[in-house]
């Protein structure tokens, strides 16, 4: 949403459901209304569903999400099934079918897109994307977003450390890697017009000379792959945060969930679900890594 333009009708909903709020909250001041305890709305919800994807970043992190909040006192339980995709995911959340489940910023806005967009202002921007009543809380350092990577012979051969040094290789690269085809993967155009870089999409995961992945793909560490910084931002945000049903978004389950943000970078994750990706259960992934951080009890 830029200056002078008119806001649209869910940031209209919004700005008059403040003032509702605001008047409630004064006339229920002056009738010596009291304000709930935190548990209270669990108490009146029952626990909090914690859902994710089938995928092994979805399920270790929801077991993050449960684990923090078990140790906070909060009553949780994990849905029975899992969703298709993040996407789906973030749906079930919207419609009341669970309480709370790891998203992403950039996946999030695709899947409602309807909301305003303030440039640099990533909560207010997914706040005005979601309906009244389903909170985005503040992101882990973790980014689930897509990454290109290449061999360290590569990189050693063309000196290369970020997008824009592709410019300087000598030769057409091929792109190609597991996200090439994923809607946030940058394209040939799009490369070319931000780092004036020559590729073609020709290249298959095995012979690419440069790699679209997922920042948590197990394949970076394992291949020892150098991934290339993006100074100009081509490729959009994608951290991982708790997306909530209000009502289970009091003090203690923000403050609870809010202690893993610092401490839960890309590498982390991926080391994660690489460690569920081997047949650990995800409840004991999280379980030893949050109480190795002294993030759990």
């Amino acid at each position: 949403m830029t200056s002078g333009t008119r806001p649209g009708p869910r940031l209209r909903l919004r700005l008059a459901a403040v003032a509702v709020c605001s008047l409630v909250l004064l006339t229920g001041c002056a009738a010596g209304a009291k304000s709930e305890p935190d548990t209270a709305h669990a108490d009146r919800q029952g626990p909090t569903v914690i859902g994710s994807d089938a995928s092994a970043e979805g399920r270790v992190t929801a077991a993050l999400y449960r684990e923090l909040l078990t140790g906070a006192g909060q009553p949780v339980r994990m849905a029975t099934t899992s969703y298709t995709s993040p996407a789906a995911t973030a749906r079930a959340v919207v419609a009341g079918r669970i309480g709370l489940a790891p998203a992403y910023e950039s996946t999030l806005l695709r899947t409602f897109p309807d909301g305003g967009t303030l440039p640099g202002n990533m909560p207010a921007t997914l706040s005005m994307a979601l309906p009244m009543g389903i909170d985005a809380l503040p992101p882990a350092a973790a980014e689930h977003g897509v990454v290109l990577a290449v061999t360290r012979a590569t990189a050693r051969r063309h000196g290369l450390h970020s997008l824009a040094d592709l410019a300087g290789a000598g030769r057409r690269l091929t792109l190609g890697g597991s996200a090439s085809g994923d809607p946030d993967a940058p394209t040939p155009a799009s490369l070319k017009k931000a780092y004036g870089v020559s590729v073609t999409g020709a290249g298959t995961s095995a012979t690419a000379d440069v790699l679209a992945l997922r920042g948590t793909d197990p394949v970076i560490t394992r291949d020892r792959l150098v991934v290339l910084t993006d100074p100009v931002g081509v490729i959009p945000p994608e951290h991982v945060f708790p997306l909530i049903q209000a009502p289970y978004a009091g003090p203690a389950a923000r403050k609870a969930l809010a202690r893993l943000n610092p401490a839960l970078t890309t590498d982390q994750l991926a080391a994660l679900a690489s460690s569920v990706d081997a047949g650990r259960s995800p409840a004991a992934t999280a379980r030893t890594w949050l109480r190795s951080r002294g993030l759990l009890g």
